[in-house]
């Protein structure tokens, strides 16, 4: 007989996990802030849209993550 699955240790991985990337996007999201708060409107258009880019790249990641916990 084959050992039993621990879902409740897996489980808190999981949201171990989650809190951490949480706690590192607010860090991105306030040093960006930040960041422009250092800079005149209008200079920092480019990075906005990079860092749009790199938000939805990683939230692509994010459910790619979660589609293969499910299988």
């Amino acid at each position: 007989m084959g050992r039993r699955t621990n879902y409740g240790f897996e489980k808190r991985q999981r949201e171990l996990k989650k809190q951490k990337k949480k706690e590192a996007k607010a860090e991105r999201k306030r040093l960006k802030k930040e960041e422009l708060e250092g800079e005149v409107v209008g200079e920092g258009a480019e990075d906005d849209v990079e860092a749009s880019d790199a938000d939805a790249e990683e939230e692509e990641e994010e459910e790619e993550e979660e589609e293969e916990e499910v299988v």
